[in-house]
C-alpha cells in the first residue's frame, strides 16, 4: 500500500518532469515518454484501489476472498498502456510526415533522465516487495515502470541521434519503436490478468514442493496415498485441494489429527496457501470422479492429479 501510494507520488513527478521536457524540446519521442506516465499514473491509483480490496477477508457473498481484485488491476494497467502506444504510434507517424527541429535538447534530456532515475529506483523496490508478498498489483505497477524506464532511454538515445547527426527523422522512428515496444508490454500485463481470472494452476516449483511434502506423508505412513491434486492461484493467496486415502480401520481421529498435519506442511511449503483434504478409505473414489471416468476421452488438466501419490 505505501509503495503504490509513492508510485502515485513518482508517477505525478514524472508527469511534470516529462512535459516539461517535451515543452522545451518539441521532441515527439520526449512526448510519448510522457503519455505514458499519465498511463502510470491511473495504473497506480487503481491498482491501489484494487489492492485495497483484494485485503478485504473473506465474507458471506466471497466465501474465497477477494485476492483475485488484483488482476483487474494487472488488465486494466495493461490496457491503459496499449491506449498510450497507439496514441504514441498516432503522434510519431506525422511526426515522420512532417519532421521539425529541435530545441533545448540539454534541458529536454537531463529532464527525462531525471524521471527515468526516479521511476528505475521505485521499480526495483517494487519488485522485490512484490515477489515477497506475491502481489500482483505490485508486479505490474513495478513492470510498468521498468518499460518507462527503457522508453525513456530510447528516446535518450534518439536525441543524442538527432543531435550529432541531424537526422531529425530519428525522433519519429524512436518513438514509434517506443510505441510497438509498450504494446507489447501492454498485451502481456492483459494476459497475464486473463490467465489469473482463469484459476491458473501453480507454477511448477510451487506443485513440486507440495508433492514432495506428500511423498514424505505417505512414506511416513504406509497404508495412505493422496491423489486428485487441484491447484489455483488468486493474486496474493493461492488453493490446493485433494484426497487423502488411509485404511478404512483408522479412527476418525487418527485421521483428523494426520489430516491437520498434512495441511500445515503443505501451508508451510507454500506460504499462502490454503490446503483442503478430504479424508477417504483406500480405493474408494468420490462420485464426481467416477462421473469423470465416464466420460471417454476427457483430458487430464495440469491442475489435477489422478495417480496415487505414494512410495
Amino acid at each position: 500500500m505505501v509503495l503504490l501510494r509513492l508510485s502515485i507520488g513518482v508517477a505525478l513527478l514524472t508527469i511534470v518532469l516529462k512535459m516539461g521536457a517535451w515543452w522545451f524540446s518539441g521532441s515527439v519521442g520526449l512526448l510519448s515518454d510522457g503519455l505514458e506516465s499519465f498511463v502510470n499514473l491511473a495504473g497506480a491509483v487503481f491498482a491501489l484501489w484494487m489492492l485495497t480490496i483484494a485485503q478485504r477477508p473473506a465474507d458471506t457473498g466471497h466465501p474465497f476472498g477477494h485476492s483475485k481484485a488484483e488482476y483487474f488491476s494487472s488488465g486494466f494497467e495493461g490496457i491503459l498502456i496499449i491506449g498510450a502506444a497507439l496514441a504514441i504510434v498516432v503522434a510519431a507517424v506525422l511526426r515522420l510526415r512532417h519532421p521539425q527541429p529541435l530545441q533545448a535538447l540539454g534541458w529536454g534530456m537531463g529532464l527525462s533522465l531525471l524521471s527515468a532515475l526516479f521511476n528505475g529506483a521505485l521499480a526495483l523496490v517494487m519488485l522485490r516487495a512484490a515477489r515477497v508478498h506475491q502481489s500482483v498489483a505490485l508486479e505490474a505497477d513495478a513492470r510498468h515502470l521498468l518499460t518507462d524506464v527503457w522508453t525513456s532511454a530510447g528516446v535518450l538515445l534518439a536525441l543524442v541521434g538527432v543531435w550529432l547527426t541531424g537526422w531529425l527523422w530519428l525522433d519519429g522512428a524512436v518513438a514509434l519503436l517506443v510505441a510497438l515496444h509498450i504494446l507489447k508490454e501492454g498485451g502481456a500485463l492483459v494476459w497475464q490478468a486473463s490467465q489469473g481470472l482463469m484459476d491458473e494452476a501453480l507454477e511448477p516449483t510451487q506443485l513440486a514442493a507440495l508433492e514432495a511434502v506428500l511423498q514424505r506423508h505417505s512414506q511416513a505412513h504406509p497404508g495412505i496415498y493422496f491423489d486428485a491434486l487441484a491447484t489455483r492461484s488468486a493474486g496474493q493467496r493461492s488453493f490446493a485441494q485433494l484426497h487423502m486415502h488411509l485404511p478404512a480401520q483408522w479412527s476418525l481421529g487418527k485421521a483428523a489429527t494426520l489430516r491437520r498435519q498434512v495441511e500445515e506442511d503443505l501451508m508451510a511449503a507454500v506460504p499462502g496457501l490454503q490446503a483442503t483434504l478430504e479424508i477417504l478409505p483406500q480405493g474408494v473414489e468420490t462420485a464426481f470422479e467416477k462421473s469423470l471416468k465416464g466420460q471417454a476421452g476427457t483430458p487430464a488438466t495440469s491442475t489435477s492429479r489422478n495417480s496415487p501419490i505414494e512410495p
